[in-house]
């Protein structure tokens, strides 16, 4: 499940107001999410949680719900 958290750094970044975000959301679906904004999406999730993630751990991602599982792991 996408938490709070994480679906308020994209709206901010994206300055959405609102949007479902489910796990298999993909960036494609959501207004705005093009790879410059993409760029600054993961930049903004690595500053709020404090974490940093590798070229190869982003590609990988596919989804919302595989982004969330991602910064899960960095947090333990």
């Amino acid at each position: 499940m996408v938490s709070g958290r994480l679906q308020n750094i994209i709206l901010n970044e994206l300055k959405l107001e609102s949007f479902d975000f489910h796990d298999e959301t993909t960036a494609n679906q959501v207004p705005g999410w093009d790879s410059f904004n993409h760029i600054n999406i993961i930049m903004a999730v690595e500053k709020d949680y404090n974490i940093r993630f590798k070229g190869l751990e982003i590609l990988k991602v596919k989804n919302i719900g595989e982004l969330q599982k991602l910064v899960d792991s960095k947090l333990q």
